[in-house]
């Protein structure tokens, strides 16, 4: 019997709380049942962490780049991919509950529908957490360097965080909509387009061409600064609440799409 089924036999289905911590746990649990959807928010991040360093490593040598180390430069890119995937697997759960006909017994639940929603976006926070670690630990293995302190780990979580909420969001939209995994390309395409097309590979100061615009004005460019600010050097206000407003207006942009996508289901 799932967490999520047996909190709601003991009668919490009345409180949001206990209703969005056990459908959080149960899943969290799914990842040990189907490990593909959480394996890839950590080997992916990696993969590209790796290749870029090696690929653009001469980068570093731009006259005036904020650091001589490329590692510094990417891990914090590798670690927000990490929490944007990490978001959307949480979505790709709900996805198979909903083939499975479970999330029908949910709606027909007294559980409120806001606190089913939040259970998959505690759950994808969560599992932003374990890729933020995973990955910042390899990014520091290999050499990064963090002349931010503590404060600049911080600041990358915040963003990790708030990436894998958004991630999670604009997914469960889609799931919600499309009602199958068959979600998942155009959540994916959404989320490497989200990343790539901002400051993730090179400094808007040498982007050229139609990119730069497109970077300038991509809310996730704030976002990455706001994410190596730390490794770059010390936390400076300038460079953290442009990131913060990024996330906040993201993120209710996310929710209204996520609630309205909600509000077509029927049990």
């Amino acid at each position: 019997m799932t967490a999520a089924r047996t909190a709601f036999d003991h009668g919490v289905a009345g409180r949001p709380l206990a209703v969005a911590a056990a459908l959080a746990w149960r899943n969290l649990v799914g990842i040990r049942r189907v490990p593909a959807t959480f394996v890839p928010a950590v080997v992916m991040p990696v993969f590209f962490l790796i290749a870029f360093s090696g690929q653009y490593r001469g980068i570093v040598e731009i006259p005036g780049f904020a650091t001589d180390n490329v590692l510094s430069w990417y891990t914090p890119m590798a670690v927000l991919m990490g929490a944007s995937f990490a978001g959307v697997g949480t979505a790709f759960s709900v996805a198979r509950d909903l083939e499975t006909g479970f999330f029908d017994r949910l709606l027909l639940s007294p559980a409120a529908r806001g606190a089913i929603m939040c259970g998959s976006l505690l759950a994808g926070a969560a599992r932003g957490l374990i890729t933020f670690a995973l990955v910042t630990a390899v990014g520091l293995a290999g050499g990064a360097a963090v002349p931010g302190g503590v404060p600049g780990l911080v600041s990358l979580l915040i963003a990790a965080l708030g990436v894998a909420t958004v991630a999670g969001l604009w997914a469960l939209g889609l799931v919600y909509r499309i009602k199958s995994q068959s979600a998942g390309p155009v959540v994916q395409v959404g989320i490497f387009v989200g990343l790539f097309l901002t400051t993730a590979q090179a400094p808007l100061e040498v982007i050229t061409g139609w990119l730069h615009p497109v970077a300038r004005l991509n809310p996730v460019s704030q976002i990455l600064e706001l994410a190596r600010q730390g490794f770059l050097e010390g936390v400076a206000w300038s460079s953290t609440w442009p990131g913060l407003a990024a996330i906040g207006g993201l993120a209710a942009v996310m929710l209204v799409f996520a609630v309205r996508g909600m509000r077509t289901l029927t049990p």
